[in-house]
């Protein structure tokens, strides 16, 4: 098995490289990687497997520059002959913001990349899978409080939270238009925050919304609404399991699912422990939103029930000695707890069934020996590119 495997060393990219990399049914596996040349890719390679200790093959991790937004992408990956011999494409990378001023990026990204990778793709002769990763999160805002199966999306009539959902539905679309079903194997993770392992995580990603909550203390969000969040080690195991096991499905959640759910209040006790300085957590209505971006650009109306929370006032004065910064904290923060309100969970029993694998280890768990982590995190930086 020869596999091409874009993102290779983002968040989930780089995990499903080393853990490709440990089965010996893969021959090689070409990286597209965007750097200054063959010698800094491979250093780019390479540090994604020294972070935790990992082997670096440079017979078998062959770095391949290119940039997936480009609009002659598929001309670049047709013209270089050595790729020809690629059975299997796995497609992990793609821009994740959730801010608004980079939708155009972000459908550039993900849409032109999605379609550059599926002309390629129709050109090569020995071609087995076509491996896209998705989003559980395909299904929309209009789905709310209750279990998601498969076969729910993709639904073009669904409203998303961010461009970016809407992209990955497009790309599932798009793909399952030009390829057989058969060569088609599609993935949805759902939320992926953290490592479930005990070791600083390769990137922090989501866990930026986690500290930035951890920072409120006063969180305008349903905190008992259910919340579907796994590992970027379970994800990487069970993508790379249903690649070598005797699939009956082309389309599979990779989730919590009820057994194993989570939600906001159980992952902030979970955390709390670290912070014992800090005010303790409160969840309120999510319509309180409004007052809590009025106190930070210094204009709530007297008789605001904010006020009725002077404590974390008090703790907000301290800790934003400039509350622009609160401002561009809470600005960026609106998508995540608008899909912490929406209470779903993804239905994740063909892929149990189908891997073998048992559950994930709730997130309330896990996240409670990386707790630790969140201080090393510059919610600001994410804050401006979450």
């Amino acid at each position: 098995m020869n596999i091409f495997l874009t993102g290779s060393t983002g968040f989930l990219g780089g995990e499903l490289l080393v853990d490709l990399a440990k089965r010996k049914e893969v021959n090689k596996i070409y990286c597209l990687v965007r750097a200054l040349s063959e010698e800094h890719a491979i250093l780019r390679l390479k540090h994604v497997f020294e972070l935790h200790g990992d082997e670096f093959d440079p017979k078998r991790i062959i770095p391949v520059l290119g940039n997936l937004g480009e609009h002659d992408f598929a001309k670049m990956l047709i013209a270089n002959k050595t790729l020809s011999d690629t059975t299997v494409i796995v497609h992990s990378a793609a821009n994740t913001s959730f801010s608004k001023i980079y939708d155009k990026i972000v459908e550039q990204v993900n849409i032109t990349g999605i379609s550059e990778l599926i002309k390629w793709s129709q050109t090569l002769t020995n071609l087995e899978t076509f491996v896209y990763i998705g989003t559980a999160t395909i299904c929309g805002k209009d789905i709310v409080n209750r279990v998601v199966k498969e076969e729910e999306s993709p639904n073009t009539k669904a409203h998303h939270v961010v461009k970016y959902t809407y992209t990955k539905m497009m790309g599932e679309i798009m793909l399952a238009k030009a390829l057989p079903k058969e060569k088609i194997l599609i993935v949805r993770p759902s939320i992926i925050m953290g490592d479930s392992r005990d070791w600083i995580p390769r990137s922090y990603v989501i866990l930026w919304a986690i500290e930035t909550v951890n920072l409120l203390r006063l969180v305008p969000v349903n905190g008992k609404s259910a919340l579907d969040v796994i590992p970027i080690d379970f994800a990487s195991k069970a993508i790379t399991s249903l690649m070598f096991c005797k699939r009956n499905h082309s389309v599979y959640h990779i989730t919590s699912g009820t057994a194993s759910s989570t939600s906001s209040e159980l992952i902030t006790s979970a955390i709390a422990k670290e912070f014992p300085e800090l005010p303790p957590f409160k969840f309120i209505d999510k319509e309180m939103m409004k007052e809590i971006k009025l106190w930070a650009k210094g204009k709530l109306p007297e008789g605001s029930k904010l006020y009725e929370y002077n404590t974390y006032l008090d703790y907000w004065k301290d800790r934003f000695t400039d509350t622009n910064e609160m401002r561009i904290l809470l600005a960026a923060l609106d998508p995540y707890l608008e899909f912490a309100e929406l209470g779903q969970i993804f239905d994740n029993t063909k892929l149990l069934n189908d891997t073998g694998l048992s559950a994930p280890e709730p997130a309330h768990s896990y996240l409670a020996r990386a707790a630790k982590y969140l201080k090393n995190i510059d919610v600001f930086a994410g804050a401006i590119d979450p």
